[in-house]
């Protein structure tokens, strides 16, 4: 690939590095966000890009000082996933039985299986050539002065892309911002390919986010068309997921909505709560039926702008809504106000919280501790109700047992369409609050047991991990094993870091702990994971400093000390947390989840000055972080809860493996890159 010079070096030193740093973290959390708006249901895959971002990363730093530079190609093999995305978005295989998914059911672009491993390798070899790029800068400073601006240039990726979600920057937008970085850390050997891959990219990117009624939002890519004459349809990553027409037409087309008001017919409707308010449907119902007040909560910013505007009945304009913008269960957690109908109005959601966990927005929303809240906010002559397209009957045994052991009596039962389609349970807080037509009953089948705040799958049938899952998990370990030994040569060479693969196992798992636990304590909102990610590397950044700064103890005592705070954190469940003060509780929160964070990198640092190889020694933490987020999936059957105990039997394996102290602690140590930290997703994909 020829070059000419064009001008000087712009960014060299340590502005470099914290560009290139910068640009890495970017790209993973565009692509990461991007993707799943394009590939149907490839969120649900929890970390799936995050995976393939994390091994090219480790693939790049692995290669940091091979004579091949990979750097100058990774706009062009950028552009070619951006391409590839475009023409070919699949919809995922949903014929299996063991997990639901909602949504279009349609197939297609190229086989599941041909688009998935292109995606997982294109990734990883887009970032595995942006990683070796920022290692080649890394090995010019002092081991932690580079880290720090390293994680300096991560904070601010986390900013810049948290910004342009908030200001619902459509992907030109992320793409003129990537465009940009590469421009300036190509010169001064900028060579036309890269000129030519990077227009190619952002005019790709154009002519997407241009296409008429397309917007986005912190969450999805949102569509808005015409179906027919006062109907349009609202869909969310390709996806239909609401329609925008009038109550009078609505009552006429699709009564089921309008039976919760029946069932409570003696209710006064002074206060009504909606969660799931979307385009205003349903509030512009409860309207109708008569509600004095209506508080409707929607986690979607764009979707309730789109609501405002184009909803012919105009709900949101009317003096008797008040409008949150919020999680469902952050709202029902911190509001005193008392209802006399609670409604959850088909709040499944079509992403997940994060690139990091198998949480979904609406999870939090549907376990029994949710249900006891909804209960405790009902006036003494309160409803509740809750409706939804349901493809299982086991789905709705499942939710029907979860009220009859929180509210003490079978629901009311109404569908529409049979089985696979719309249901609306209501419940009383007492019996005698509702009316029914039918009462839910089992017959021979058995229900479900209800999810908890612990095990918050509502979609998964039983404690297993789905087999498509399985594939899926043996594949990426297969393709990391494979890159992994073919950049660092024979794993033998690796047994002297065994300390170091637990070690890499322990710490992503720790983030993920930390990433449902703020969900369940603030809200799934793309804010509250923006805190969380940013908070991780504000701990790196500090345990930066005090290795710089402060003589290190042992590795004994600073295992000590991290056990104990990860015993810290067991001993105080996060329900305890719920009943705490907001600010209370976010202090709280923070000591549990970053302490051990900040401490699990000291330990790190104690450990990987005394490396004889850092390119293997990392080579085996990054198999180590593979085997973790792999393992994450594990919470599908133990729960959330049971990683702390998992994270600190790994850690003390670590600890049984370490080798001898053979040296005094200088005080100037190499810390851990975080495993996930800096590459970690801030908003909902």
């Amino acid at each position: 690939m020829a070059g000419s010079r064009w001008g000087v070096q712009l960014v060299k030193g340590r502005a470099r590095l914290a560009l290139l740093s910068f640009l890495m973290l970017f790209v993973e959390l565009a692509l990461i966000r991007w993707a799943g708006s394009n590939v149907l249901y490839l969120s649900y895959f929890s970390n799936f890009v995050l995976l393939g971002s994390f091994l090219g990363i480790g693939v790049g730093f692995l290669r940091g000082r091979s004579r091949l530079d990979l750097f100058p190609w990774a706009s062009t093999v950028l552009a070619f996933l951006v391409a590839f995305v475009l023409i070919f978005p699949v919809a995922i295989d949903r014929s299996g039985s063991q997990l639901i998914y909602f949504g279009n059911f349609t197939r297609s672009g190229l086989p599941i299986w041909v688009t998935l491993p292109v995606i997982f390798l294109a990734v990883a070899l887009t970032m595995s050539a942006i990683g070796q790029g920022v290692a080649r800068a890394f090995a010019q400073f002092e081991p932690l002065e580079a880290y720090r601006l390293d994680i300096g240039g991560s904070i601010a990726g986390i900013a810049a892309f948290s910004l342009l979600s908030f200001m619902g920057a459509p992907p030109y937008a992320w793409g003129l911002v990537v465009g940009a970085a590469f421009l300036l850390l190509y010169r001064p050997t900028l060579r036309l390919i890269q000129v030519g891959a990077l227009t190619a990219m952002v005019l790709m990117l154009v002519r997407e986010s241009i296409t008429p009624g397309r917007s986005w939002s912190p969450y999805y890519k949102v569509s808005v068309s015409t179906a027919s004459p006062g109907v349009r349809n609202l869909e969310v990553n390709g996806i239909p997921h609401q329609l925008i027409e009038s109550t009078t037409r609505r009552r006429r087309t699709e009564p089921v909505y309008f039976a919760v008001y029946r069932r409570v017919r003696h209710n006064a409707l002074r206060n009504v709560l909606i969660v799931g308010a979307g385009n205003g449907g349903d509030v512009a119902i409860a309207l109708a039926a008569g509600a004095l007040h209506v508080d409707a909560v929607e986690i979607d910013p764009r979707i309730y702008e789109i609501g405002r505007q184009l909803n012919p009945d105009h709900p949101y304009q009317n003096p008797r809504v008040s409008v949150h913008i919020d999680d469902g269960r952050a709202f029902l957690e911190r509001t005193r106000a008392r209802y006399d109908l609670i409604l959850f109005a088909l709040p499944d959601s079509l992403t997940l919280v994060s690139g990091q966990s198998s949480l979904r927005l609406e999870s939090y929303l549907f376990t029994s501790e949710a249900m006891r809240a909804v209960r405790a906010h009902l006036n003494p002559d309160g409803a509740f109700g809750m409706y939804n397209y349901y493809r299982q009957t086991w789905l709705i045994d499942r939710l029907a047992r979860t009220l009859q052991v929180t509210f003490g009596t079978r629901p009311c039962l109404d569908t529409v369409g049979g089985v696979g389609h719309l249901a609306l349970l209501t419940v009383g807080r007492e019996p005698s609050d509702v009316s029914c037509a039918t009462t839910w009953r089992t017959g021979s089948r058995e229900a479900p047991a209800p999810v908890s705040d612990d095990r918050p799958f509502l979609y998964l049938r039983g404690r297993s991990i789905p087999s498509l899952y399985l594939i899926t998990i043996a594949l990426i370990l297969l393709a990391s094993l494979f890159l992994v030994r073919a950049v660092a040569g024979p794993l033998r060479a690796m047994g002297g870091y065994v300390d170091l693969f637990f070690m890499g196992v322990a710490f992503l798992l720790l983030e993920t702990k930390n990433v449902v636990q703020f969900a369940l304590l603030f809200g799934t909102t793309w804010f509250v994971n923006a805190l969380v990610f940013g908070g991780i590397l504000a701990a790196v950044l500090a345990a930066i400093e005090v290795a710089r700064r402060v003589r290190l103890p042992g590795a004994g005592p600073l295992y000590v000390a991290l056990f104990a705070s990860l015993a810290l954190a067991w001993a105080v469940p996060p329900d305890r947390l719920l009943h705490l003060s907001v600010p209370v509780r976010f202090g709280a929160a923070v000591s549990l989840a970053f302490l051990p964070v900040f401490l699990a990198n000291l330990v790190f640092a104690a450990r990987f000055r005394e490396v004889a190889s850092s390119t293997t020694a990392f080579a085996t933490n990054l198999l180590g972080a593979m085997v973790g987020g792999v393992l994450e999936y594990s919470s599908l059957v133990i729960g959330y809860r049971a990683l702390l105990p998992l994270i600190a039997g790994l850690y003390g394996l670590a600890f049984l493996f370490r080798p001898a102290d053979r040296r005094p602690n200088t005080g100037r140590p190499a810390l851990e890159r975080p495993v996930l930290a800096p590459q970690a997703e801030p908003v909902g994909h």
